[in-house]
């Protein structure tokens, strides 16, 4: 098929990848503008570039991809279909009507759950067992398309939302390219969404990542890892974030307990390896940290340089 691949990070680059592994013609690929990054804010192009370049795919970069300049670019391929994996923008009514066969996503959740754009790490949070991607057939609406193929994933209790990407971006790749043949050939029996079923996870803010020691031990390990990258899970230690890289949720008794009933957010007890803090329930027994304008390190070594006692208080 011809084919016009829209798609900006990491997780679409597997995507692209496989189609055109797969022997479609993409004529073209569509990514965000490329954007100054790191300390030395030079300008970086997207993943999603990168491989193209690789491949010497054209790159079409609109800064607002609904402008009329812009669809008279996307009309001009002469695409059969677009294919679209975290573009990182809204296409119009106009868009959607251009290719024959439409646009369809590549969505990271088992839709009608998790529309919008956190599927993944939202997943985590929620101590889900499973979730999976969804190839959807677009619409005007965010992500209310109707179903077209859908793969399920198992989420392993220890996932993080980075291992979880991975999984996901394979299971889209390898979807999307069973998907375009039986759409080319009209096997498919579109499923419409159940709204009543559905759910959103928005974007990613810094503020979901502060801990609230009265929540469960449980419930903190599934944001911890939820948010593993960015924002990154935080509470405050003497006045400085202190950001929880590793842990697991234990049970008092299965502690290193040397505070009789302590208060939610109390560290609870210290071994050379490991601290633990008391939840609402439970204890968290965390393992790597981050101290504000240090480096990630083992417990062992943090403690090395930080007399953390039982009895302090960890939070604002």
């Amino acid at each position: 098929m011809k084919i016009v691949f829209m798609g900006t990070p990491e997780f679409a680059v597997g995507a692209l990848q496989a189609i055109i592994e797969a022997g479609h013609q993409v004529v073209a690929v569509v990514t965000q503008p490329d954007k100054p990054r790191g300390r030395g804010k030079e300008m970086q192009m997207t993943p999603v570039k990168v491989c193209a370049a690789a491949h010497n795919l054209p790159v079409f970069q609109p800064v607002r991809v609904k402008e009329a300049e812009a669809v008279e670019v996307l009309r001009g391929y002469g695409a059969e279909i677009f294919v679209v994996a975290a573009f990182g923008q809204i296409l119009s009514e106009e868009i959607l009507r251009i290719p024959k066969y439409g646009c369809v996503n590549i969505h990271a959740s088992l839709l009608p759950k998790y529309r919008g754009a956190g599927p993944i790490q939202q997943a985590i949070m929620d101590g889900e067992s499973k979730t999976g991607v969804t190839i959807m057939q677009m619409d005007k609406g965010l992500d209310t398309g109707d179903i077209l193929f859908q793969r399920e994933v198992a989420i392993d209790p220890r996932d993080t939302g980075d291992s979880l990407h991975d999984k996901l971006a394979e299971a889209g790749a390898g979807l999307i390219v069973e998907a375009l043949p039986r759409i080319e050939a009209g096997q498919i029996a579109p499923v419409k969404q159940k709204d009543e079923e559905s759910s959103y996870a928005g974007m990613l803010q810094k503020s979901m990542g502060r801990i609230d020691w009265n929540r469960s031990a449980r419930e903190l390990d599934c944001l911890i890892r939820g948010l593993i990258s960015w924002p990154g899970a935080f509470t405050v230690y003497h006045n400085k974030t202190l950001k929880i890289w590793e842990e697991e949720a234990v049970g008092e008794e299965a502690a290193c307990i040397q505070i009789a009933n302590p208060e939610p957010g109390t560290v609870a007890g210290v071994e050379k390896d490991a601290v633990y803090v008391q939840t609402g329930e439970g204890i968290l027994k965390i393992l790597s940290v981050q101290l504000e304008g240090k480096k990630r390190m083992a417990i062992r070594d943090f403690l090395l340089g930080c007399r953390m006692k039982a009895g302090e208080r960890l939070g604002d």
